[in-house]
């Protein structure tokens, strides 16, 4: 057993699209039109394009705000990515204008950080010591 597909919701698909993509570094997998302005949309990372990918799913379910909106209040990351270099990653995209709420810190043998997707979620990356 291994997993295939996990997902985020996000408040407008098309801004995560570009983020997820443009400023993080996936590429689109999927983008299949569902009706109306929704899709399945998932991209993964493209060191390993057939691995697990990332829907990109749209928070229009009425428990998503009041779940989604609880876990940024609280500083939890909705999902985490693996880096080579936290430190390095996070220089990067602090260059491109992502906001940080966790600056790179040490958590015993991996380093994490925490940044602002623009679409409604905390996401952590880390590194393996």
């Amino acid at each position: 057993m291994r997993i295939n597909l996990t997902s985020v919701f996000v408040d407008d698909q098309e801004k995560a699209l570009r983020f997820y993509t443009d400023v993080l570094g996936f590429v689109k997998k999927h983008d299949v039109p569902l009706g109306g302005e929704d899709r399945w949309l998932t991209v993964v990372s493209p060191e390993d394009p057939d691995g697990t990918e990332l829907l990109l799913e749209p928070d229009k379910h009425p428990a998503v705000k009041p779940y989604t909106t609880a876990l940024v209040e609280d500083g939890i990351p909705a999902t985490a990515f693996t880096v080579d270099d936290v430190r390095a990653e996070f220089d990067r995209l602090g260059k491109l204008g992502v906001r940080f709420t966790q600056e790179p810190t040490e958590m015993g043998p991996v380093t994490t950080a925490v940044l602002d997707d623009t679409c409604g979620n905390l996401i952590q990356i880390m590194q393996s010591a």
